[in-house]
């Protein structure tokens, strides 16, 4: 039967009382032979020392510790707390009784010296012996033999936690820049050498996995240890981040693979968080497209802060109902969670789920996003992406909605292709209609996603796992990376910041070469250039050499949030801009494709 941690802190109290008490008695009987105090010593000192000790080891919580992690620090803490109360005692006694051994006093404070931190170091072996981690020799087949990289915080806590749980990981040794710490040891773990040494030690120690446990790494620090593992073909990965562990997403001695967004170095963002709340806790907030990548994120996002209402609307039913679930088993306590299918080109619909729902705030996810598709199937494009934002904007105007934030893209700056231009008419029509009524309307444009449905690395993976080769349009291409989890934030920050009628444009960082994605993602799969390679197969229809965020001139002076910037947008007819969209409708596609590129890119 397990016991609670009362019990055992309980039976801690109760063992180290015991400890004292023998201490006293075998005190006493050395000492008794040479001289005898009164009886009112024996008894005033060993009480006096038991309350004392009891007293003070509460007021530190020594009894709440879990003694089969007993370090150098518990016994240091455990000896300090006795002797403050043998201080106690032995003052007690001097002031109250006139026959008092200092030998007794010294000798009980010895014994209990021995046996009160020894008792923790006693069990802790035992722990130890009978989970094995003594005969580390033994059964070496059955184990993974790792290689730890960093002998810093990180690395201590890391092969602390796999030292206590080891689950058939056999930590050989550690490497760490820092060569002054060679020759020393880590949990009884001996730094070997430098990074530059892994190969040889790798080659020598049969290592099976190297494990970087330095969460400070840069992608700099991860791709130069990717360089030396490459060499040998072993494999690579690295400790949980330590929002992984709070999360509960994985523990602090499971491993995670070193991602391509480990490798492009962007920063975390930090959020307003008491103007996020006060924008979206107890409120009641949809998310349309909330099945997709970006919606299914923005949900996530916005859960964490306890809205009253979430409403999941997406046409997809099986990837609504994923998130439906994820999220009902996360937060289904304190969120009412509630599944939509619904299209938002259908109008009537919008306005019904609007009205019966009356959201406070509106996050506008759904799209079609796929540049290829859209170019052959342009009508579809209109449809969804400016009829279908026009009708759910229209229909969070028509209940009072607070905050209406459209997801765009950097597509719809001087586009090229289908997408990008009925992306950017939405961004006129929505932030338009934001002239009249109490609704905020605003859009926020970002480019590429690392990991959504619709970017290049999951098509990476996929080819990398068939063996190559991994396909780029044109070498030259570059463009702009965010993941995930930073969009959705920020598209959450920039509509608490919203104040009416903004183009908000997030900071992507620096472009990245799309080639050079590809390398990495190759080196990060254990593969070299020569066993997968890398083919150009030429710019597919409306595809760009690079993207923008904002056409020349449309940045406004001030940054109005870290990595948030508002674009200086032009208002335009909405009544014009619907008419026109109208006569496309009855033109062949070839035509559509023209004029609506031509029309997007006269009204930047």
């Amino acid at each position: 039967m397990d016991l609670t941690r009362g019990q055992k802190s309980f039976i801690l109290m109760f063992v180290d009382s015991i400890s004292i008490l023998f201490s006293a008695f075998l005190a006493h009987y050395l000492v008794e032979a040479y001289i005898r105090p009164v009886n009112s010593f024996y008894y005033v000192m060993i009480g006096i020392s038991i309350l004392s000790y009891l007293v003070m080891g509460l007021k530190h919580h020594l009894f709440s510790r879990i003694v089969r992690y007993t370090s150098i620090y518990e016994i240091f803490n455990a000896t300090r707390i006795m002797t403050i109360s043998f201080g106690i005692s032995g003052l007690v006694v001097l002031l109250f009784i006139r026959s008092i051994s200092y030998r007794y006093i010294f000798l009980m404070y010895v014994f209990s010296l021995l046996l009160i931190p020894g008792s923790r170091v006693i069990w802790r072996f035992y722990h130890e012996y009978k989970n094995g981690r003594f005969f580390r020799g033994i059964e070496k087949e059955d184990k993974i033999r790792t290689l730890i990289v960093g002998a810093g915080d990180g690395g201590n806590l890391f092969v602390s936690s796999l030292i206590n749980n080891p689950d058939g990981i056999e930590i050989v040794g550690i490497v760490d820049r820092d060569l002054g710490k060679l020759g020393s040891r880590l949990n009884d773990i001996p730094v070997l050498g430098g990074e530059e040494d892994i190969p040889e030690l790798v080659k020598e120690l049969q290592i099976d996995q190297v494990t970087v446990a330095i969460p400070s790494a840069s992608p700099e620090d991860l791709e130069r240890i990717l360089e030396y593992c490459a060499e040998v073909d072993v494999k690579v990965n690295q400790m949980p981040s330590i929002e992984d562990v709070l999360k509960g997403k994985l523990s602090v001695n499971r491993f995670r693979d070193i991602d391509v967004v480990d490798l492009l170095g962007r920063e975390e963002v930090k959020l307003d968080r008491s103007l996020i709340t006060e924008h979206l806790h107890g409120k009641v907030v949809l998310v349309s497209g909330a099945g997709g990548s970006i919606g299914s994120e923005v949900c996530r996002q916005v859960a964490k802060f306890e809205p009253a209402k979430l409403i999941l609307l997406g046409h997809g039913e099986n990837s609504v109902y994923l998130i439906d679930k994820e999220l009902k088993n996360l937060y289904g306590r304190a969120i009412e969670i509630i599944p939509v299918i619904a299209d938002v080109q259908d109008r009537a619909r919008m306005f019904k789920v609007m009205e019966k729902f009356k959201p406070d705030q509106v996050y506008h996810a759904a799209a079609h996003k796929h540049v290829p598709l859209m170019e052959f199937n342009p009508t579809e494009s209109i449809k969804n992406n400016i009829y279908g934002s026009m009708n759910i904007a229209e229909a969070a105007k028509s209940v009072g909605v607070k905050s209406f934030v459209m997801i765009s893209t950097d597509k719809a700056v001087r586009p090229t292709n289908v997408m990008g231009s009925t992306k950017r008419i939405a961004e006129m029509i929505v932030t338009s209609l934001n002239e009249t009524g109490d609704t905020k309307f605003a859009a926020v444009r970002f480019g590429n996603v690392l990991g959504s449905r619709g970017s290049v690395i999951p098509v990476f993976r996929e080819q990398i796992a068939n063996g190559g080769p991994i396909t780029v349009t044109d070498f030259r291409m570059i463009r702009y990376f965010m993941t995930i989890p930073e969009a959705s934030r920020l598209v959450i920050q920039a509509g608490a910041l919203a104040k009416g009628g903004e183009i908000f444009i997030l900071d992507m960082g620096e472009p990245v070469k799309i080639v050079d994605l590809a390398k990495k993602m190759i080196k990060l799969s254990g593969y070299s250039e020569s066993e997968i390679a890398v083919v150009e197969t030429g710019i597919r229809p409306g595809e760009k050499l690079y993207e923008e965020l904002l056409a020349e001139g449309q940045l406004a002076e001030n940054q109005v949030y870290e990595k948030i910037f508002v674009g200086n947008s032009t208002k335009y007819d909405m009544n014009e801009t619907l008419s026109f969209v109208e006569s496309l409708l009855q033109q062949p596609d070839n035509i559509i494709r023209k004029e609506i590129v031509e029309f997007a890119n006269t009204h930047q």
